[in-house]
């Protein structure tokens, strides 16, 4: 039975010894437990504070993400608009200066048909009147192939520029 029902002398200095160690344990370790309790306690709440503030700084980082993308977007939108309005000038500048060359041209062309039909005319006369003088020429010799029909002419001549100059 000693064995179910402890004596009272043993059951004295057990008390005794947990008394001593619960002084121990209360007087040094208890202290470091809830030291480190207590610092594991302020790590939590520090890691816990930092992922916080990393959501609120990565929810600023979208809404400025996003302000930057949509601003990227608007002067995307406004150099495509300025690119096509000088696309048209420059497309309207080479038109008008295509107009421009085109009548130039076509006035140089005019110019040198005229110039052209002047100069085939001028030659023209030219070959005429050296074809009528040589036909002249022809006849000429043809018709005063003698003295006597040399003379007739110069006669009639004389008397022409006479009665011409008596007019």
């Amino acid at each position: 039975m000693d064995l179910l029902v402890p004596s009272t002398g043993l059951l004295f200095w057990m008390t005794i010894t947990f008394l001593v160690v619960l002084g121990i344990f209360c007087k040094f370790g208890f202290p470091v437990i809830i030291k480190m309790v207590n610092g594991r306690k302020e790590y939590i709440d520090d890691s816990l504070r930092k992922a916080h503030e990393a959501n609120e700084k990565l929810a600023n980082i979208k809404i400025e993400g996003e302000s930057i993308l949509q601003e990227a977007r608007e002067k995307q939108a406004l150099l495509l608009k300025e690119a096509a309005v000088t696309r048209d000038a420059i497309v309207g500048q080479a038109q008008d200066k295509a107009r421009v060359e085109g009548n130039r041209l076509l006035s140089e062309a005019k110019a040198e048909i005229e110039n052209q039909k002047r100069a085939a005319a001028g030659d023209i006369r030219k070959e005429v009147a050296t074809l009528g003088v040589e036909i002249a020429e022809k006849i000429l010799r043809v018709k005063l192939g003698n003295d006597k029909a040399q003379m007739d002419l110069i006669d009639r001549m004389l008397d022409e520029v006479s009665s011409v100059k008596d007019n």
